[in-house]
Formats: C-alpha cells, structure tokens, sequence
C-alpha cells in the first residue's frame, strides 16, 4: 500500500470515528461506558493524527511522546469529569 493509499484509508477511518462519536453523543443515555468509549476513540483519533497527518511517527522521540500524551491526559480528564464533578467544580471556582 503506498502513501497516498494509507493516508485515504485513516481519513476515512477518522470520518467513520467522528460519526461514530456523534452518534453515541446523541444518544439519550449519557454513562460511564459512552463517555469511556469516546474518550477511547478521541485517543485513537489523535494517535493517528499526531502519527500520520503531524507526520511525527519518526519524529523526535520525546516529541512525539509528548504529543501522544495529551492524547491520553485529555481523555482521561473526561473522564474524570464525569465522574468528580463537584470536585473539579470547587477546583475551578476562584474563592
């Protein structure tokens, strides 16, 4: 598979990731396991994208480690989110 052909096939799969998160966004049940799932498929998005359309996949190491972990920390704050709100709420207020 050439270049031009790898990167046609991960757009299509970003497209088909988004869709997908629309559509468990939309659904009327918001719990634990759809926020974990399109906290996984938004790390999944941007492995790909840092990897192949930053073109960082040979980059500098600590670079491109440095990308994939925000890719990690911000699915995991979601998370976290959900599940502390009032916490993080009293972390955001300026008393």
């Amino acid at each position: 598979m050439n270049q031009i052909q790898l990167v046609n096939r991960l757009w299509l799969i970003l497209i088909a990731l988004t869709l997908f998160s629309a559509f468990m966004a939309e659904q009327s049940e918001q719990g634990l396991g759809s926020i974990s799932i399109m906290a996984l498929v938004l790390a999944i998005k941007g492995r790909i994208i840092v990897d192949y359309f930053m073109e960082l996949k040979h980059a500098n190491r600590l670079l491109r480690t440095l990308m994939q972990i925000y890719f990690y920390v911000i699915p995991a704050m979601i998370i976290a989110a959900y599940l502390y709100p009032e916490q993080i709420a009293r972390w955001a207020t300026l008393k």
